[in-house]
């Protein structure tokens, strides 16, 4: 897997689950299939008038997940900014080409109430569930190193493998010459069995 396939693959989902945050506090979720990709950005269209586009203006932090046939579960995270002016007519042409369902929504002018939002600082994360072990990883729209989430295994093991007989994907490998065990991060559930099971608490969990 690389950037590239992973936005390919976000292409073939179509529609994406959006979480955002409202006024109050509480958690909103849209479906929102008029989008385009581009291989460093990505916009989505929604109307100045709906309450998304007000929350968005409010607070841009939104999370989107979609799925494809094959189990995939891709998660884009990121800040949502409005595109205005002609950039912004640009891009909602695009939408409207690349969605042609779009034109019934909103016929001729009436696409003027459309705005266009780029999400910024994009990071996806793929997770495939289709396959055994599993495989996740993270990328980054501007190239950025990203978080990492998950466990990690510290000096402090002691070797007594019960991390081993708990992680139900098998990917906790034996350290060599004395060093801790080590957990394959792309394949790690992120489950915390390990970190529950660890008689020594010797299992940090990471990205908190």
């Amino acid at each position: 897997m690389n950037l590239q396939t992973c936005l390919e693959k976000l292409k073939l989902i179509g529609t994406l689950d959006f979480a955002n945050v409202a006024e109050d506090g509480s958690p909103q979720v849209r479906c929102i299939s008029a989008l385009h990709y581009e291989p460093d950005a990505v916009y989505f269209l929604t109307s100045r008038g709906k309450p998304f586009a007000r929350e968005l203006a409010r607070d841009g932090r939104v999370q989107a997940v979609g799925r494809t046939r094959f189990n995939e579960m891709l998660r884009l995270s990121g800040i949502a900014i409005e595109v205005a002016g002609a950039e912004g007519v640009r891009i909602r042409d695009l939408i409207y080409v690349e969605q042609p369902y779009l034109a019934n929504v909103y016929p001729g002018r009436t696409r003027d109430i459309n705005v266009i939002f780029e999400i910024r600082d994009v990071s996806i994360e793929y997770f495939n569930l289709g396959v055994h072990p599993i495989f996740r990883e993270t990328y980054r729209l501007d190239g950025e190193t990203s978080a990492v989430r998950g466990y990690r295994i510290t000096d402090a093991c002691i070797g007594c493998g019960t991390c081993q007989g708990v992680c139900p994907q098998g990917v906790i490998e034996e350290g060599e010459a004395g060093e801790p065990f080590r957990i394959r991060a792309q394949n790690c559930l992120h489950c915390g069995a390990c970190f529950e099971a660890c008689p020594v608490d010797a299992i940090e969990r990471l990205g908190e």
